[in-house]
């Protein structure tokens, strides 16, 4: 694993160095089919990245935002997105980060969330998590009704009738945030955070963050994530809470 673990950090480097140069800088934003923004500097870091995994593990499989998929013939599969929260990085605001996972036989093994404007770096693997080189873990939450809970946005509850109401009618929700509340989750500043409708690469670097800071992530039938599953998700940063909050997703 700590050759999967360098090249990762090697990866997020490559990826920072890139979005420095473009970060509050003008540049053209273009809208996808989804209407999604993409920027030039999600497409650059995401093929430098694409690279330099090309060069070491050239059997290795690529899933990534940008450019699709490059199948394997490793069992393990590198899953990237590029620029995690494009429109915060659009704005300006330190919020975004490069998401780097490794998945072995599709599942998470290894995850890294990179901020390179505030230079804060998550690895997760080996069943521990890292803040910039140091072991961090979630705090103790056993009670839902105390719990700082977030979101990205409302929209992606479209369709499930709007289920983050039922956690207290979402008056206690923190918006925005995208992969940094599962990072701020791992640093025990936020107790839970419940998703939908995301790719393979917007959560699996996540988990391997999440549960090796001492939480729990799966989807929203506790099953484990892959980059098969439905894009449901829900994280906690104490495993009590997560039959509380699971009762709410019924």
């Amino acid at each position: 694993m700590q050759e999967f673990i360098e090249l990762a950090n090697s990866l997020a480097d490559i990826a920072g160095e890139i979005a420095r140069k473009y970060y509050r800088q003008p540049f053209d934003v273009v809208r996808k089919d989804d209407d999604s923004p993409v920027t030039i500097a999600d497409r650059a870091i995401e093929e430098a990245m694409r690279a330099l995994i090309e060069e070491q593990r050239p059997m290795d499989g690529i899933l990534g935002e940008e450019f699709g998929t490059k199948d394997g013939q490793s069992g393990y599969t590198w899953v990237l997105d590029p620029v995690d929260g494009t429109k915060s990085f659009i704005m300006g605001r330190p919020t975004f980060g490069t998401l780097i996972a490794l998945c072995k036989d599709d599942v998470p093994v290894l995850g890294v969330i990179d901020q390179p404007i505030l230079k804060e770096r998550w690895v997760g693997a080996n069943g521990q998590t890292t803040f910039n080189g140091k072991i961090v873990k979630t705090r103790p939450c056993k009670n839902l009704g105390d719990a700082v809970m977030a979101s990205t946005t409302p929209d992606m509850f479209k369709g499930t009738s709007a289920v983050y109401e039922k956690f207290d009618g979402g008056r206690r929700w923190a918006w925005g945030g995208d992969c940094y509340s599962y990072a701020l989750l791992s640093n025990g500043h936020v107790d839970l955070v419940l998703e939908a409708a995301l790719s393979p690469y917007d959560f699996a670097a996540l988990v391997p963050i999440v549960e090796g800071a001492g939480g729990k992530m799966r989807d929203w039938d506790d099953q484990i994530l892959t980059i098969k599953s439905d894009g449901r998700v829900l994280a906690v940063g104490d495993p009590a809470l997560w039959d509380q909050a699971a009762a709410k997703l019924v």
